[in-house]
């Protein structure tokens, strides 16, 4: 057995991990272990189904000392218009260079792949069984909200001898002209795959979206980088939070925040319950409508042959359709729990959909900052929410932790360095002539103390109800 000493014993080479890991580099002088059960940097991208994509822009992803993206515009398909998004083989090559070109030369940082931890500092290697133990002050948990993943998926369904069901990694090695095609899950990977098959020239008529909740959606447009968006972000989070204080119920909210194009659902008609940040751009959600055979029938219970039975009954298929289960939670939700603790530090998001500024964000304070306590104050978790009631859980912490970290002078100077961050380095940069990003931000500010306010008593009363 072999004994290693570093002051942080980073389990878990995800995009928490890597952005943990890069951000402590830069604030500080500390030496890192890295392990990974995996071979390589990259967490659940490398596992990935071959035309995953970010949702998000790829300006506010990867580790903050290093641009993912090229600035480039897509200049065809449903994403025309706006900032190109990241492909999983993009991901993966982005955090094999930040291993290899940053992490490993800066002499501070052992990368074991394909190495399990077992508690404590003992980590034993996958391929060989060698045992070491790792002497650090701090062990870093960056796998507490590890995802599960379609690749390794397995659904809650039964599915009979002779039924079709595939993961959505197998899609595209897939050959079977004219076939049908059932998607079952309506979250991210069931959007995902739903674009895929239209993008490739898969009709709408074969395709059935078996829709057991409907997503809220984020618009992707008014997320988009660069000065010259700035004003269309600052409206969305200004209508947000006007939307809030405005609101009388949780429906009522979701309601005002469509009205004011803070939301989009699929079907008008629909009210959906699920808000997971699913961004999607407006050529997509169109894209995604000229799927007319939609089965709201709760779960799917069993595939057969030629019949699906669902909770709310059966509906008949072709006995060759091909089934593609798209059910994989993605985030596995756990309890919060404080990020600092004696010895450990805790990877959690601590910004509204954004793990690897959250993680960016730990990594300064972990090396900037005194106590656990102090460094917990400044970085509260919240849980990621996965339906509507979670969304407002995770603003009642979310909110007011952003008011405090940008009337923070040392924070707020961090932030607006931060290229993870969408906000702060262009507030700065806004000049007395832009009105229009003066005014926005404005109602933002006078908006939010009563929008946490709010928050509040809507909870409130939706615990109130359930009692």
């Amino acid at each position: 057995m072999t004994d290693i000493e570093a002051d942080y014993l980073v389990v878990g080479a995800g995009a928490m991990g890597m952005g943990f890991v890069d951000q402590l580099l830069t604030d500080s002088d500390a030496s890192v272990v890295m392990v990974d059960r995996r071979h390589a940097p990259g967490g659940h991208w490398i596992d990935g189904y071959a035309f995953l994509r970010l949702h998000q822009p790829a300006a506010y992803y990867g580790v903050n000392s290093r641009p993912l993206d090229s600035g480039a515009r897509d200049e065809q398909g449903p994403n025309a218009g706006l900032i190109e998004l990241a492909s999983r083989d993009q991901v993966v090559g982005y955090y094999d260079a930040i291993l290899n070109q940053r992490f490993l030369p800066s002499g501070r940082v052992r990368f074991f792949p394909m190495t399990e931890h077992e508690g404590g500092g003992e980590i034993v290697s996958r391929l060989t069984g060698e045992r070491r133990t790792v002497r650090a002050r701090r062990v870093v948990d960056a796998t507490h909200l590890s995802p599960s993943i379609p690749a390794h998926h397995t659904p809650d369904f039964e599915v009979a001898p002779g039924a079709t069901c595939i993961r959505v990694n197998d899609l595209p090695a897939l050959a079977r002209p004219g076939a049908d095609y059932v998607l079952v899950g309506a979250g991210k990977t069931g959007m995902d795959t739903a674009l895929w098959l239209l993008e490739n020239g898969v009709g709408p008529a074969r395709i059935r979206w078996i829709m057991p909740r409907d997503s809220w959606m984020l618009d992707r447009a008014h997320y988009q980088p660069g000065q010259e968006h700035l004003g269309e972000v600052l409206d969305t989070l200004a209508n947000e939070v006007e939307a809030i204080v405005e609101s009388t119920s949780l429906e009522d909210l979701f309601e005002r925040l469509e009205a004011k194009g803070c939301r989009l659902r699929l079907d008008p008609s629909v009210t959906p319950a699920i808000h997971r940040c699913a961004t999607v751009s407006k050529g997509e959600l169109a894209l995604m409508r000229t799927i007319t055979d939609v089965v709201r029938m709760g779960y799917v219970r069993r595939i057969e042959p030629g019949r699906i039975v669902l909770d709310g009954g059966e509906i008949a298929t072709r006995a060759d359709t091909i089934h593609i289960d798209c059910t994989a939670p993605g985030i596995n939700y756990r309890p919060t729990r404080p990020i600092f603790e004696d010895g450990r530090v805790t990877l959690q998001h601590v910004r509204l959909c954004q793990p690897v500024f959250s993680a960016a964000l730990i990594g300064h304070v972990e090396a900037r900052y005194g106590s656990d306590a102090e460094k917990n104050a400044l970085c509260p978790p919240v849980e990621p929410p996965s339906d509507t009631v979670g969304w407002l859980r995770m603003l009642a912490v979310e909110l007011p932790n952003r008011t405090r970290l940008i009337t923070n002078p040392a924070i707020n100077d961090w932030l607006a360095g931060c290229r993870l961050d969408p906000l702060a380095g262009r507030i700065r940069n806004v000049q007395p002539t832009d009105t229009h990003e003066l005014m926005a931000f404005a109602r933002y500010m006078q908006n939010a103390p009563a929008a946490i306010e709010k928050v509040g008593r809507l909870l409130a009363e939706i615990t109130s109800s359930r009692t």
